[in-house]
């Protein structure tokens, strides 16, 4: 079989193109192509198989892959010919077929059934489009200038088939020996005719006058317009906040079921939730923090619903089971150690009862052995966890370090560890049957469900115990001062070893993101800033300002006489202390601070040595309490101008963020002070963003190829020039909050949101906007002037007829997605608001560790009956054409 590829593409001197054919389970072959006058690379291969995937990649005069598609192509080929003419059009990831045809569109059209065309001997062009059309009556045709193509005539069109999901296809016979032009139209089943053509000049293809070769003209990119493409509006809850008659004092994957009737109900398309990983250290209310999990695998058994697991409670169990659900249900709040404490004392004893029956179950069998790979070691961790009461393995009296070997007989029937094993590992089946249900019902209603995945992994988890290469664990994550701390946050989490995953091909992510696929459409990617780089600390500091950013162009000693700067070690990366400074800090307790700081008898002081760091005064204060002064001597730690770090033998160095608002700053000259901070704007705005672009671009699109879930970047925060570059060269959808705006403006106006934009009113990690509205009465003053366009003074309370407003505000606009945490749905009707607004607050990131325990304060089946309230917001999605 013979395949004459053609691809249009402008290229530079010395460059070309490659054509690489891949080939399950072999190498994958690059053929080189040859550039002609018409404006065409060609190549001609010769090929045995009915199908073919396939990239192009542009190459410099060295061979370097200057560029490359990261979305493959791919072709069926009908059996009744022998050779074929493809014409091809360069494959970005960015086209709207790529981000357009993901799970969400198979959810949307679930009742698909692919159809076949006829490719006959006499055809002479196969036309193929990618075009995700999200409307159920909708369909793709074709005309063009050709009487064969009907002559530009709507009622000739020929009609396309729909061969796979967002695939269309008409095979036609084309005689005339002309120049043929053609256009893409949206026809209406139920209208009966064309109801749009697509925008943009006339696509044009060459007549076919070779007898048994078919030309295959293969397209990329229908062109939408605005409303055409798919929008949806969606609600933001967290699992564990869901309410219902069934919970047991917190949220469970059966609620679910509940809330997806609510979203069908009103229209709403996507279902977005929290990370749903098991959090389980110390069996805490400090568990309670979603993004710490002690796998990346293991669901959190909080989500586990006793009364729909396998087998019943023992008869002697359900009056004392009814009696705690009854306590822990009527709790505004989640009381997260007595649900966990009972979750387990009820699993435990259904497991002990029905040992013998679940030990023979088949689906718990084919279960471990489909997940063993991490169902293994996260069992054996859980068993070493409670038997050593910590999850810190450093602290294990055996089992230390990992090696599989050892931890494979913990699944062996001879271990004393076996039952205890197999609980953590029945239970995680009977999560997975529970989540699953779960999702199945709710695509059943042609809802989607979007996940959260964190950036970080716990220090203490599976994952740093079983693979500490991948990791770094002698630094810490976190993130820079921003509006919710000036402090900056330190997460506790090692950063990533992404050299040692790059040699793996990225297997990690690739293994993560396939288990999340089993449940999730789409996906937030928390803090998507750390694929570009990440805020790392080392151990020795306990704030997030004592962070740089890594990877990063560093400042090095001979930077500091090129801008004549004169740097001491002691000075400039040793906190500064003088009298001033000491009575600024610690006032008439400065006595009580010399038992950690030196007198140098020359004006200025210095930590001593066993305190010299903010770990190392945490850890003693920690035996050794001392009031007030404990919180200022931890800050006057970070009165350093710049940070260091050991590069390759090498002390390089990072300015400390704000460095100019640091007392250290202040008793500068003023020529330093100015020169410094030259070097400091440039170290943060202008050295770093190609290393960050490259990076990014390095690893992303190998890991977001690894899924069909349409993924979004939570890009809040210090977000580097190249950050909306690379996503939107990825497709990635960016998050616009109202409130933190990425440009000098008080707030952002939804009507500017491109499409790639998922637009919302405010975040899990923000104030509700009633508790917002009364934080600051000047700023919520020029909100209701500027932003909501009313006059007048503001209302001290924000009532339900402007809730309504800001929620319209982000409905009526071209962000592909609008989603709203539940809270502000109730906020738009007085008689379902929380009469206790700050019972509503997810999380504060300005205190940690923070108690996640927000509980919806009306029950799920209760919400689905206000028929009125659901009535008026299914009103504003459709209206706004989010349906």
């Amino acid at each position: 079989m013979k395949l004459y590829f053609n691809i249009g593409y402008s290229t530079k001197v010395g460059e070309s193109l490659q054509l690489v054919i891949n080939e399950e389970g072999t190498v994958s072959k690059t053929h080189p192509m040859f550039y002609t006058e018409s404006g065409l690379w060609k190549c001609e291969v010769d090929y045995f198989s009915k199908s073919v995937s396939y990239h192009y990649q542009l190459i410099d005069e060295k061979r370097n892959i200057v560029k490359k598609e990261f979305v493959s192509h791919h072709l069926n080929f009908p059996h009744n010919y022998k050779e074929f003419i493809i014409f091809d059009e360069w494959n970005n990831k960015n086209f709207p077929e790529n981000y357009l045809n993901n799970k969400i569109l198979h959810n949307r059209l679930n009742q698909f059934t692919p159809e076949k065309i006829s490719v006959l001997k006499k055809h002479t062009h196969l036309f193929r489009i990618e075009a995700p059309v999200y409307h159920p009556d909708w369909q793709v045709v074709l005309f063009g200038s050709t009487p064969s193509l009907g002559n530009w005539e709507y009622e000739k069109a020929i009609h396309m088939s729909r061969t796979d999901f967002g695939i269309w296809e008409a095979s036609v016979e084309i005689p005339e020996n002309e120049f043929i032009q053609y256009k893409y139209c949206l026809y209406d089943k139920n209208e009966g005719k064309i109801i749009d053509v697509e925008t943009g000049e006339n696509r044009f293809t060459l007549p076919n006058p070779m007898k048994d070769v078919l030309q295959i003209v293969s397209n990329h990119y229908f062109r939408f317009k605005a409303y055409q493409l798919y929008h949806d509006a969606g609600v933001a809850v967290p699992v564990f906040s869901l309410r219902s008659s069934e919970g047991f004092g917190v949220g469970e994957f059966s609620d679910m079921k509940k809330l997806a009737e609510w979203a069908k109900e009103t229209n709403l398309g996507i279902v977005q939730i929290l990370p749903i990983n098991d959090t389980t250290a110390n069996y805490s209310w400090t568990d309670s923090y979603p993004y710490a999990a002690v796998s990346v695998y293991a669901l959190h058994p909080q989500y586990i619903s006793l009364e729909n697991l396998d087998f019943s409670l023992p008869i002697d169990l359900v009056e004392e089971y009814q009696s705690e659900k009854e306590e822990l249900n009527a709790l505004d709040q989640i009381d997260y150690e007595k649900m966990i404490f009972g979750k387990w004392k009820y699993l435990k004893a259904v497991f002990n009862a029905e040992k013998d029956k679940i030990y023979k179950d088949r689906g718990f069998k084919k279960f471990i052995k489909d997940s063993e790979e991490w169902l293994i070691p996260y069992s054996a961790f859980c068993v070493l966890r409670d038997k050593y009461k910590t999850p810190n393995f450093n602290d294990w009296k055996t089992h230390k370090k990992y090696i599989a070997g050892k931890i494979s007989p913990f699944f062996s029937a001879k271990s004393k560890d076996y039952d205890a094993s197999m609980l953590h590992a029945w239970v995680q089946f009977q999560l997975h049957k529970q989540l699953k249900e779960a999702i199945d019902y709710t695509h059943s209603l042609g809802v989607s469900v979007k996940g959260d995945l964190p950036i970080g992994i716990y220090r203490y988890s599976v994952e740093a115990w079983t693979e500490p290469e991948l990791f770094g664990m002698d630094f810490q994550a976190g993130a820079p001062p921003d509006q919710f701390t000036e402090l900056g946050q330190n997460w506790e989490f090692p950063t990533y070893n992404w050299e040692a995953m790059k040699e793996d091909d990225y297997r990690w992510w690739k293994n993560r993101f396939k288990a999340l696929e089993q449940y999730f459409d789409a996906m937030r990617i928390d803090h998507i800033l750390g694929f570009f780089r990440i805020w790392r600390m080392p151990i020795s500091a306990t704030q997030g300002i004592l962070g740089y950013f890594y990877p990063a162009v560093p400042v090095v000693s001979d930077e500091f006489k090129a801008w004549h700067i004169p740097f001491g070690y002691d000075r400039y990366c040793k906190p500064f202390i003088n009298d001033q400074i000491l009575w600024n800090y610690f006032g008439e307790n400065s006595r009580s601070a010399l038992e950690f700081i030196t007198n140098n008898h020359n004006g200025t002081y210095s930590f001593k040595e066993e305190f010299d760091t903010q770990r190392k005064l945490t850890d003693f204060f920690k035996k050794n309490p001392r009031g007030p002064i404990e919180e200022q001597l931890i800050s006057l730690c970070a009165n350093v101008l710049f940070l260091t770090e050991e590069r390759n033998g090498e002390t390089v160095y990072h300015p400390r963020f704000n460095v100019y608002n640091t007392d250290s700053y202040k008793y500068l000259s003023d020529w330093e002070k100015k020169t410094i901070y030259d070097l400091y704007h440039d170290y943060f705005f202008r050295r770093q963003d190609h290393l960050w672009y490259e990076k990014a671009m390095e690893k992303l699109p190998m890991i977001l190829n690894a899924t069909q879930m349409l993924i979004c970047g939570e890009d809040l925060g210090l977000v580097p020039t190249c950050v909306p570059v690379v996503m939107d060269e990825l497709a990635i959808v960016a998050l616009k909050v109202q409130r933190m705006p990425s440009e000098d403006i008080p707030f952002y106006n939804p009507k500017n949101a491109d499409y790639l934009n998922v637009v919302t009113a405010s975040s899990h990690d923000s104030s509700t906007l009633r508790q917002w509205w009364k934080e600051d009465a000047a700023l919520t003053q020029k909100y209701f002037n500027q932003q909501l366009v009313q006059y007048g003074r503001s209302p001290e309370e924000l009532d339900s007829h402007l809730a309504e407003i800001i929620m319209k505000q982000h409905l009526y606009n071209d962000a592909m997605l609008a989603i709203f945490p539940i809270q502000e749905f109730l906020a738009t009707d007085k008689k379902l608001t929380n009469k206790n607004m700050d019972l509503e607050r997810i999380n504060n990131p300005a205190v940690f560790p923070h108690y996640w325990r927000y509980r919806m304060h009306l029950k799920l089946e209760d919400l689905k009956n206000e028929k009125s309230f659901n009535e008026k917001i299914a009103d504003w999605v459709k209206d706004s054409g989010r349906l």
